[in-house]
C-alpha cells in the first residue's frame, strides 16, 4: 500500500517552516494510526510538485523523520513508515460520573482563585495603540545574537547544563556574571553563596513571603504596588497594612508599629514611577536596624534609568543584612523568560534554596547557561542601550502628545522607566473608559487593580510606551483625550 499524496498537507499559518510543516504534518499522521507501518510514502519529486514546495525542503523533511524512526528509508524502493514508528497508546476513555465525584468545595482546602489584575488581552498585539506594560517589542530584542547563545548552550562542551539535574544548585557560569556584570550596576557587593536564581520576579516575591511570614506576622507593602505582589502576600494569611505612597516612595515614618517585613518598590515605584530619594532610604533602613525588620526590595526595571543615572540600591546601602534584593531579567531581555534572582544573607538563601528545591528543583539549565553566554559576550549592555535609546525616543513624544492634550501625569519619573502614572477627572471609571477604548482600537491599564480593594481607587491609569511604535502614540493619545472628554461629558 501507498499513501495517497492526497492526504498531505501543510499547515501554513502555523509559523513554523515549510519543512517542519510536513514533519509534523507525517508524524501526526503516523501517531494517529492513518499512516501504518510498512506502507510506502509518496516520492520527494511527486509531493514537493503536490505541495508546491521545493523538492530539497521534502528530502530534508524525509531525512530528519527517519533520523526519528518515523519513517526508513529502502535504498532505490524509496520512503516507508517504519515498522517501529512511535504511534500513541489507545485507551478506552474513562466515563466520569459527576454525581459520584468529589464536593470540590469541601475538597479544596486553599482557595486559589485568581487576584483582581490588571487586564490585557490575548491578542493584544492586533490593537493598533496598545499602551500595555511589560510586553517585549520584538524590533527591539536582539533575536540573533540570542538565538546564537542558545545555540551555543546545546553544544557537546556545555551539554552538562542542558542535561544535568542542579538539585539545589546553579548554574556557576550565570551567578558569576551576576555577580560581576549586574549587581555592580546596583552598588552590591555579593558572594555566590548569597545568590539565588529563581522563576522571575514572581517567584522570587513568593519565595521570600512564604519564608518570613505567617498568619501571626505583620507585613507592610506600598499602596499602590504591584497586584501580584498583594496576592502573594494575603495568601501567606499574615497582617497585611498597604501604605500609602507619596511623591517620594514609601514614607518610613507611616509604617505600622510591630512590623516584621516591609516590601517596597524603592527605585521605581511600582505603579506610581517615583524614586525614594537617598535620604528616605537610609531613613528606612535606619528604622529597621532599630526595629529589627526585614525589608523585601523589588529591584524591577533600574535597567530602564535613561533620563539620569539610578540611584543605589537599598541593599548596597545596607549595613546589617536586612535587605533582601530580587531582580529579574523580565524587563530587559523578555518576560517569558521568567528568569530573576534574589541577594541576601547566607542563612535566607540556605532556607530558600531548601524551598525552591522542593517546589521546582532550579530554573532549566539550558535557559540558565543560555543567559550566561548573552551576558559574558556582550549582548547584554548593547541590548539595554538600544531599549534605553528607543525608549527616551518614545517617551518624549508621549509626554508631548500628553500635554498638548492636557491629560493629567501624576509623576514623572525622573529615571525614565517604561510607563507614565496617569489621573482622569474626577468621577471616570478608568475600567469603563478602558473597555470603550478598546473599540478604539486602544489599550490601558485601569488602575483599580494596583490599589487595595476596600479604597475602590478607579480613577488612576498607567499607559506605557514599550510596545507601541513611536508613530502611532499621538494619534493613541488623541483616542484616549476624546473617550475622556465624552466621559466627562457623559458624567456632567
Amino acid at each position: 500500500m501507498s499513501v495517497p499524496v492526497e492526504s498531505i498537507f501543510l499547515d501554513r499559518d502555523s509559523g513554523r517552516t515549510l519543512q517542519q510543516q510536513l514533519q509534523k504534518a507525517i508524524s501526526d499522521a503516523i501517531l494517529a494510526g492513518r499512516f501504518v507501518p510498512g506502507e510506502r510514502m509518496p516520492s520527494t519529486r511527486n509531493l514537493a510538485r503536490h505541495l508546491g514546495v521545493a523538492r530539497i525542503t521534502v528530502a530534508l523533511a524525509y531525512t530528519e523523520l527517519v533520523a526519528n524512526d518515523y519513517l526508513t528509508a529502502r535504498g532505490r524502493s524509496g520512503y516507508y513508515v517504519s515498522p517501529s514508528a512511535p504511534r500513541l497508546p489507545s485507551f478506552e476513555p474513562a466515563v466520569q460520573d459527576s454525581a459520584e465525584g468529589p464536593d470540590w468545595s469541601r475538597a479544596i482546602a486553599n482557595s486559589c482563585s485568581a487576584p483582581l489584575a490588571v487586564y490585557r488581552p490575548p491578542d493584544w498585539r492586533s490593537y493598533r495603540f496598545p499602551f500595555i506594560y511589560g510586553q517585549c517589542d520584538p524590533k527591539l530584542f536582539d533575536h540573533g545574537n540570542w538565538r546564537q547563545c542558545a545555540l551555543q548552550a546545546l553544544g557537546r562542551t556545555d551539554i552538562e547544563s542542558l542535561t544535568t539535574d542542579y538539585y539545589e544548585r546553579d548554574d556557576p557560569v550565570l551567578v558569576e556574571f551576576i555577580l560581576r556584570k549586574i549587581l555592580p550596576r546596583r552598588g552590591i557587593v555579593a558572594r555566590p553563596e548569597q545568590i539565588l536564581l529563581t522563576m522571575g520576579a514572581q517567584n522570587a516575591l513568593w519565595t521570600a513571603a512564604q519564608i518570613l511570614l505567617s498568619s501571626d506576622r505583620k507585613a507592610a507593602m506600598e499602596n499602590p504596588c504591584y497586584p501580584g505582589l498583594r496576592d502573594i502576600l494575603l495568601k501567606t494569611r499574615c497582617d497585611l497594612v498597604p501604605v500609602d505612597v507619596d511623591g517620594q516612595g514609601l514614607p518610613p515614618e507611616a509604617l505600622p508599629q510591630g512590623v516584621d517585613v516591609v516590601f517596597t518598590t524603592a527605585s521605581d515605584q511600582c505603579p506610581t514611577n517615583v524614586t525614594m530619594p537617598l535620604a528616605r532610604r537610609k531613613a528606612l533602613l535606619e528604622r529597621a536596624a532599630r526595629e529589627g525588620f526585614v525589608i523585601v526590595e523589588d529591584d524591577y526595571e533600574f535597567e530602564m534609568s535613561f533620563l539620569d543615572a539610578p540611584s543605589p540600591a537599598l541593599k548596597s546601602l545596607d549595613q546589617t543584612g536586612r535587605v533582601i534584593h530580587v531582580g529579574s531579567f523580565s524587563k530587559s531581555l523578555f518576560p517569558g523568560l521568567r528568569l530573576g534572582y534574589i541577594v541576601a544573607a547566607e542563612p535566607f538563601i540556605r532556607h530558600a534554596r531548601a524551598l525552591r528545591g522542593t517546589v521546582l528543583r532550579h530554573p532549566p539549565g539550558h535557559i540558565q547557561r543560555t543567559v550566561a553566554y548573552f551576558l559574558s559576550l556582550g549582548h547584554f549592555e548593547t541590548q539595554i542601550a538600544r531599549m534605553n535609546r528607543r525608549y527616551r525616543k518614545r517617551r518624549a513624544i508621549m509626554e508631548q502628545a500628553l500635554q498638548e492634550q492636557e491629560l493629567e501625569i501624576v509623576n514623572r519619573s525622573a529615571l525614565g522607566g517604561s510607563s507614565f502614572w496617569m489621573r482622569a477627572p474626577e468621577g471616570v471609571d478608568t475600567s469603563e473608559l478602558a473597555r470603550r477604548l478598546r473599540e478604539e482600537q486602544v489599550l490601558i491599564e485601569p488602575g483599580e487593580a494596583f490599589f487595595s480593594p476596600e479604597q475602590g481607587e478607579r480613577r488612576h491609569f498607567r499607559l506605557a510606551y514599550s510596545s507601541i511604535s513611536s508613530s502611532r502614540i499621538p494619534e493613541g493619545i488623541e483616542r484616549l483625550a476624546r473617550a475622556l472628554r465624552a466621559a466627562e461629558v457623559k458624567r456632567s
